[in-house]
């Protein structure tokens, strides 16, 4: 397909994400949306009304008539329509994770490769306004903590809260260390649901660096909050506002100094505020994308990216679930 001045978008699964993705994309510029489908016609037909947008009842007429489209429905029907899309031609965003198993992802990204199409993972996270205002002082992690925790709800539930939750910091913790992973702990207890609803893992990697990742779905507050130790300070980043602070050693000040002269942390250590732009991170997702789509940048999540989170998520899934079983009486 040609790319024109307005490039052609579809959403398929307008659920309670799904529905953000065709708002922005309705009045996004240089995007026209075409029209969404959803399986569920009675949701259609509320999406329809909400924002004034066409629904399709089949993707694949959809498909026909776009050059883009996000794919938001579950997660096990990801890689059934991606390949449906990637058939008809078109670009892809797919949100977290990108499917439900390493050889779904694999047919979805060689599908793609050999048509030329591009594959984005809608890992959001790496859009926060904390983490684009971090990026000037990032310097090497050595030791990364997180928590993201949420009250029980039934969006997501189909997949262990490894998947539906746990996945967002992989993702960036595997972005901000450049190291091959080289182990994955976990643990993992299912509270309300089948599945583990709320996990613990450990990922250590080849040069050295760790991480500690907690996940609930089964929390009394909501919490998405993550913590970088490098040689040059300490950064606490507030995902849910987007802000954080970075410590540091005050110019001018040594190691020696703090260990010679008995002084308070403020008078040797400077905190910087980090705030972010303001922008809702989604809509700066999809402009990332509309310009790789237009062939103005790279993707910032790929496909491949997406791959990478979701082995480590299936490892760390084995760990937690072994653990599950191993705890559980005879």
């Amino acid at each position: 397909m040609m790319t024109t001045s307005r490039i052609p978008f579809a959403v398929i699964g307008v659920g309670s994400l799904g529905f953000h993705h065709a708002r922005i994309l309705r009045d996004l510029p240089g995007v026209r949306l075409e029209g969404v489908h959803d399986a569920d016609p009675v949701r259609a037909e509320e999406v329809e009304k909400a924002l004034g947008i066409r629904t399709f009842s089949d993707p694949k007429d959809l498909f026909s008539r776009v050059e883009a489209a996000v794919i938001a429905v579950p997660t096990p029907a990801h890689a059934a329509v991606a390949l449906q899309a990637v058939e008809a031609g078109v670009h892809l965003l797919i949100e977290k994770p990108i499917t439900s198993t390493l050889e779904e992802a694999d047919r979805v990204l060689e599908a793609a490769d050999a048509r030329g199409l591009l594959v984005a993972t809608g890992h959001v996270e790496r859009f926060n306004g904390a983490l684009r205002a971090c990026e000037k002082y990032l310097d090497a992690p050595r030791f990364i903590e997180s928590h993201r925790l949420a009250p029980f709800g039934p969006r997501g539930t189909e997949v262990a809260v490894v998947l539906d939750l746990m996945i967002h910091d992989i993702d960036l913790i595997l972005s901000l260390v450049h190291e091959p992973v080289a182990d994955v702990a976990g643990i993992g207890v299912p509270v309300l649901t089948s599945s583990v609803d709320i996990a613990n893992a450990r990922i250590t990697f080849a040069g050295g660096a760790a991480a500690n990742i907690t996940a609930s779905r089964v929390s009394m507050e909501r919490m998405r909050k993550i913590r970088l130790f490098q040689e040059s300070g300490y950064m606490s980043l507030d995902l849910a506002r987007g802000e954080g602070s970075f410590l540091r050693l005050k110019p001018g000040v040594s190691l020696g100094a703090l260990t010679e002269i008995p002084m308070a942390l403020t008078d040797v250590v400077e905190r910087i505020q980090l705030s972010g732009d303001g922008a809702e991170p989604l809509r700066t997702e999809l402009e990332a994308f509309r310009e790789a789509v237009a062939g103005r940048s790279e993707l910032v999540v790929s496909g491949r990216d997406g791959r990478e989170a979701l082995q480590v998520a299936l490892e760390i899934m084995q760990r937690t679930e072994s653990n599950v079983l191993a705890s559980r009486p005879a």
